[in-house]
Formats: C-alpha cells, structure tokens, sequence
C-alpha cells in the first residue's frame, strides 16, 4: 500500500503528532475489531481486542460506530465504557449534559435521525423476508434503522434475481437507498446522514467540535467509512485508517491490514500514553 503507509510503520510520526493533544478514538466494527466471518451472528472479537479495546476506553474518548444494530455491537463488544453507533450512525448513544444515564451512570442521549422512518422499514423488511424466501443463501439482518442483506452464500446465478427484488421494492418505498458492502446490500433511510455526520456529532457532544487541539482517530474497512475519512481530510485533522489486506481506493491516510494490526496499533497508543 505504497499511497497509504502502514500506520504501524508510520506510528512513532504519528504520535510526535499528536502530543498534547486530546485522542479520541472512533472504530468500525465488523472487519476491524472482528474478523470478516460467513455467518455475521459469529463475528465475536477476541478476549484480547476486547481487553486492549477496554484499556484504550479507559484513556480516550472511545466510539464505535457500525452498520449493525446499536444493541448488537453492544452485545459483541461487551464494554461499558464505550460509546456506541448503530445503523450507520442512526442510531447513537452519545454522551451529552442530560438527565439520561447510561450502565456506567454517564449521562448520554439517543440521537436517532431516522426514527419517523421505522414504520416504513419494517414494511420494507418483511417485502424482502417473503420475496427472497425462494432465493437460497440470502441472510437478511435487521439492523433496527437500516437492513442488511447478506448475500456470500447465494449462488452467483442468483444474484440478479436478488437485485431485482431489492430493486423493485424501493420504487415501492422510495424514501430509501441501497448501497453496496462486502458481499451485503445495505438498505437504509434516504436522508443525508452518514458515519461521518455521527462522528462529528460525537465529537460536537464531546465538546471538541470547534476544538484545534483535538485528535480524532478513525479506523475502518468498510465503504461506509469513507464518509468518515472525508470528514478528518476536510476538518484536516486527525488520522484517517482504512483496513485492508490489499490496496484500495480509500480517503484514508493510513492503513492497517487485519484486525491483528489494529489491535497492535490500539496497544501501542496505550503503551505510549504511558512513557
């Protein structure tokens, strides 16, 4: 990856850089804390991710923000000193000045976009639970604002047949979109909002919204972070990671190529926080 260096051959530069300012942690989940796996229920992450994971959410403001349901990246991460995103960054628990308290009694607030467009999703949902019942393989994930449609295991002949189904249910439900992942069509509502707009809207509930001395790192392997990775270059701040055994076109700055090296990359800020 000769146009993205390897953030863990690039670290001691990196962390020159950001002495004395305030690191704030934010994460993709599937293929960056877990390994990319056939049946989604079993991407669980190690013990030892999750220590490391834990040990930098002791330190840093730490976020996870994925396209799965909020409670089930919960469920796999099973941290409370984290504060999550699901659906793509519809569904956030953020940390804000409320009455609202969380497990660890830190007060948060659910920030949910999306919400007036749950009835129709569920409409959407069971379109596409009966429609692809004859199509062997589909796996279809309801990400409580969002639905994935997990497509690995269906046979290559299939998948026009799929794509057509998808395709005429949403000029039935034309208030949303899909986008494509790694072997999965993600459908979610059609508004502008993105990973990068949960970022910043975790960074403004952070109080390092308008903040110059704020360092936000961001890591992910998927397609919907390269919202993410926009937002830094724009904000040109911080440090864009995209995961990747192989090179790719990416916004990211850096890359890492498995979640072995972002566990590694995670330790070492640790560590280094601690000379």
């Amino acid at each position: 990856m000769m146009e993205h260096p390897s953030a863990l051959d690039k670290f001691e530069e990196m962390m020159s850089i950001a002495k004395g300012r305030k690191i704030v942690i934010f994460l993709d989940y599937d293929g960056t804390l877990s390994d990319i796996v056939p049946n989604p229920e079993e991407a669980f992450m190690t013990e030892k991710m999750r220590m490391v994971l834990g040990e930098v959410a002791s330190r840093f403001p730490t976020a996870i923000i994925s396209g799965r349901k909020r409670e089930r990246v919960q469920d796999f991460v099973q941290l409370k000193n984290v504060y999550y995103a699901g659906s793509h960054g519809l569904d956030i628990e953020a940390p804000l000045d409320s009455t609202n308290l969380n497990e660890m009694d830190t007060k948060v607030v659910l920030y949910q976009p999306a919400k007036e467009f749950l009835p129709e999703k569920r409409k959407v949902l069971n379109l596409l639970s009966e429609r692809t019942k004859c199509i062997k393989g589909v796996n279809i994930e309801d990400n409580k604002f969002c639905i994935s449609v997990h497509y690995r295991h269906v046979h290559t002949k299939d998948l026009g047949t799929l794509e057509n189904v998808i395709s005429v249910i949403l000029k039935e439900y034309q208030n949303f979109r899909v986008s494509t992942g790694k072997k999965v069509f993600e459908i979610r509502p059609d508004i502008v909002w993105n990973k990068g707009h949960a970022l910043e809207y975790f960074l403004e509930n952070l109080g390092f919204g308008n903040s110059d001395d704020v360092l936000p790192i961001y890591i992910g392997d998927d397609r919907t972070d390269e919202d993410a990775f926009k937002v830094l270059r724009k904000r040109g701040q911080g440090f864009s990671i995209v995961v990747s055994a192989t090179p790719k076109d990416t916004n990211a700055l850096y890359s890492l190529r498995e979640p072995k090296e972002v566990m590694e990359f995670l330790l070492g800020i640790v560590i280094n926080l601690e000379q």
